[in-house]
């Protein structure tokens, strides 16, 4: 046993920890004479201080709760109506038209009270009454002004006589359809979805908490069956011959008229009882019953700066980060933080992935994990060479700064102590299959030493990871530097990142950081937002001083990190080794291959007048044609936070309209054919995505199907051939959601190299793209050695082919354009 020592005989019994000694509560010798109690009153005054933090954290999330249940009212605005009915009432006026008399009448207050008295309070009963109906009706209105997603598929300048009709019926404005003739068309379409938006804005209150819009976001809708399966098999029709076709449409008929409607009924049900009749099954069924291991098939990464690393010194650039998440921490519990919304409006998206972002860990089970929540945690578990650290980063009840934590991680680096036996690869668990972790956990760490050290893993705030590797983009090899960069944020060892915990921080020995998060609790946009902070304040508001260091003074008093401390048997070790083979065996067949595309961005796309994700995802299609000759069922995550507790929706982005492209391009057609059928299928991948975002997906509704017929126990041929259907090419954009925070016109050297995923498919690819300014898109290319039909840098070279040909293509002709084509609006703003 290491760490800790129990001495035991027959005159005294001695506990010693690891701690420093003012750190520890109390000690205490058993002697002849009796029990020796030595109480510390530094660590009691240490207690004292945690219970008032944790007490102050309780009030607010209180006063929060409070705030955000009278949303989009203000708690002071009931003593604006109570003060406004008494005052009507000393006018000798009845506001309530009898309704505070009859209140008085069935009042049960006692025979002493004046009746003065007993009106006043009548009154105030009907203000707050008042009051909760005017909330009620705003929140109403608010719910109605939210729901109407139609202005997502109007085009810029443009608005339908739909949308037109429904905004100005929600804005009570209806005289302004007799004035439309006197304004020209795009004045008034202007004027209106202004009017909208200010709606939404007076709707929204001042300044609106993170969790405020949650009670006025409208519910996920469910689609009907018919157009579900039209949609379904609209999208299978370029990946499927005459006859496999005519099979498809034909099950597809049995089940909507035999088993679907019986489905959807129940679907139906859940919605009127669940605010998301999808993320909970979503959930569960995709992530938490899965149980092949999580590492690369589930936990996906993020990277540092591209081109400026702030410090080489490993310790420091670990203080700021670890102090700049906290910050965070800070902000996301007091609900400071602004609501997230589409770009370029007032429409908010949905908060509540945000909750378990901190001290939240995935438990493995035998049939399925769960994911386990703490509301507080004031430390962070820290892995070096093999052994495991508890690191406080509160002193005497307050956090510590930069400088500190910078101490305290060089502690850590120094200290020469050991692993404990089978301690240094004990993270491989994580990495493995779950059902030997999970049986593993219950037999060997359910009670004693090994419990209350995995307990503090769990528990902790995050997981850090200090790398003994330098990675980066380096100077004489960037490509593979970048390649080796991306496979050590991803899966690393193997045992040297915690995989089940929300997300690992990554601290490298030459200053570069990254972040490994694991999926099942939330989406990469809630970790990207999070990222996007830290590296913006770890470089710009926290610094470091000429040598390298944080800034700040330490305070001499800090207790020394506690090392935790293991019980191994070689039992446990065994499992130990298993989960690590088989981790080792699927990283070591991952292909790995991110491109730095800098020949143009979306700048120039948009000089096409084309969506940049539109542009992306045909030239992706295009790539992977010329890689394989033939088309494959392609995912592309959309997001459906326009609605409460919304997750992800699927665009299946080879669409008839892109293939009919693929194939005249190859095939020689003319340029004019060529960018007919571009613009088409530009338009139709755009429609796509709208839908997916606004609740009109085909993939969640048919998973959300099957489920229910196994619940029923009742088999659907259809269903099961179409949730079997591999995804061969999965992509994912990530989006800068803070521009405010990177200044690129003036320091374009501070851009993040985005984040990847493992392939989903065996012979498929992943590719995630981060588009960034307007002059660089990185793709993060991922699939498997094993596949022979496969092959990362290859398909790499095929998407740079294809984004050439693509611009070359619809680049405008190069005449002097007319005014009217300056300021011709583009088709759609990238959303």
């Amino acid at each position: 046993m290491c760490c800790q020592q129990v001495y035991l005989g027959t005159q005294q019994c001695t506990v010693v920890m690891a701690e420093a000694h003012q750190a520890v509560a109390f000690q205490f010798t058993v002697t002849p004479e009796g029990i020796d109690l030595q109480l510390s009153h530094q660590a009691l005054t240490e207690i004292y201080r945690s219970g008032v933090r944790s007490w102050k954290k309780r009030i607010i999330r209180l006063k929060n709760s409070v705030i955000t249940g009278v949303y989009p009212a203000s708690p002071s605005s009931w003593l604006f109506v109570v003060i406004a009915i008494l005052a009507t009432m000393y006018t000798r006026s009845d506001p309530s038209m009898g309704l505070i008399a009859k209140i008085q009448e069935h009042l049960p207050v006692s025979q002493s009270m004046s009746t003065q008295c007993q009106t006043v309070v009548s009154a105030v009963l009907f203000s707050t009454l008042l009051w909760l109906l005017l909330i009620f009706t705003m929140r109403l209105c608010l719910k109605q002004l939210l729901s109407y997603h139609r202005w997502i598929f109007e085009q810029h300048g443009k608005m339908s006589t739909t949308t037109k009709i429904w905004v100005v019926r929600v804005c009570f404005w209806p005289f302004l359809l007799c004035k439309v003739q006197i304004f020209k068309k795009n004045c008034i379409n202007r004027m209106l979805m202004s009017m909208w938006q200010a709606l939404v804005r007076i709707f929204s209150g001042r300044k609106p908490l993170l969790y405020s819009y949650q009670g006025s976001l409208p519910n996920l809708p469910v689609p009907a069956i018919k157009d579900t399966l039209k949609r379904y098999l609209e999208s299978v029709r370029p990946l499927m011959d005459d006859t496999q076709y005519e099979r498809m449409t034909k099950l597809a008929g049995e089940f909507e008229s035999r088993l679907g409607n019986r489905l959807q009924w129940y679907l139906k049900l859940k919605s009127l009882w669940a605010a998301n009749y999808v993320s909970d099954w979503w959930e569960e069924y995709v992530y938490l019953r899965g149980r092949s291991p999580i590492m690369v098939n589930s936990n996906y990464y993020g990277m540092d700066l591209m081109y400026v690393t702030p410090t080489p010194i490993q310790a420091a650039r670990a203080g700021n980060t670890i102090h700049a998440m906290f910050l965070y921490r800070r902000k996301l519990n007091r609900e400071e933080l602004k609501p997230s919304r589409i770009p370029g409006t007032v429409i908010p998206l949905c908060a509540a992935q945000c909750e378990r972002m901190f001290n939240t860990t995935r438990t493995p089970g035998e049939e399925t994990d769960t994911v386990q929540h703490w509301q507080d945690s004031d430390y962070v578990v820290v892995y070096h060479r093999g052994r495991y650290f508890r690191l406080r980063v509160y002193q005497a009840g307050r956090l510590m700064s930069p400088r500190e934590i910078e101490f305290q991680i060089q502690r850590i680096l120094d200290d020469p102590s050991v692993p404990c036996t089978g301690e240094a690869k004990l993270a491989a668990l994580t990495a493995g299959d779950r059902i030997p972790w999970a049986q593993a956990r219950s037999k060997y760490f359910s009670s004693g030493i090994n419990k209350r050290s995995l307990d503090c893993i769990e528990k902790a705030a995050f997981f850090v990871a200090l790398d003994d590797d330098e990675q980066g983009m380096m100077g004489d090899d960037p490509s593979g530097s970048l390649d080796r960069y991306a496979k050590c944020l991803l899966h690393g060892k193997c045992y040297d990142r915690w995989f089940d915990k929300s997300f690992s921080v990554v601290v490298f020995k030459n200053g570069k950081n990254g972040i490994n998060a694991e999926h099942s609790w939330a989406d990469a946009p809630v970790i990207a937002h999070l990222w996007e902070y830290v590296v913006a304040t770890d470089c710009f508001q926290l610094g470091y001083n000429g040598e390298g260091h944080c800034k700040g003074e330490v305070d001499p008093s800090l207790a020394q990190p506690l090392k935790l401390s293991w019980e191994i048997s070689p039992e446990c070790e065994k499992q130990i080794s298993q989960s690590l083979s088989v981790a080792q065996t699927l990283a070591d067949d991952i292909d790995f291959h991110v491109v730095s595309f800098r020949d143009f961005g979306k700048g120039k796309i948009k000089k096409c007048r084309v969506s940049p994700d539109a542009f992306i995802q045909i030239a992706l299609q295009l790539a992977y044609f010329r890689s394989r000759r033939m088309f494959c069922l392609t995912y592309e995550a959309s997001m459906t936070r326009l609605f409460r507790e919304g997750r992800t929706e699927t665009v299946r982005s080879c669409t008839n309209e892109s293939s009919a492209f693929v194939k005249a391009l190859v095939g020689g057609e003319s340029a004019d054919v060529c960018r007919r059928l571009f613009r088409t299928a530009s338009e139709k991948h755009q429609n796509l995505y709208r839908m997916a975002m606004t609740g009109a997906g085909i993939d969640r509704h048919l998973f959300c199907l099957y489920v229910v017929s196994q619940y029923l126990k009742v088999e659907s041929p259809f269903l099961k051939e179409v949730l079997s259907e591999p995804w061969r090419l999965s992509t994912s954009q990530t989006s800068l959601q803070q521009p405010e925070l990177f200044d690129l016109v003036n320091h374009p050297e501070y851009i993040s190299c985005g984040g990847g995923f493992g392939p989903v498919a065996d012979d498929g690819y992943g590719v995630s793209y981060y588009i960034l300014g307007d002059s660089m898109i990185n793709f993060h290319i991922s699939c498997k050695h094993s596949c022979p039909d496969t092959d990362a840098h290859k398909f790499g070279a095929n998407i740079t082919k294809a984004l050439h040909d693509l611009l070359e293509l619809m680049s405008p002709v190069q005449k002097e354009p007319s005014k009217t084509e300056e300021s011709r609006p583009e088709v759609k703003k990238n959303l």
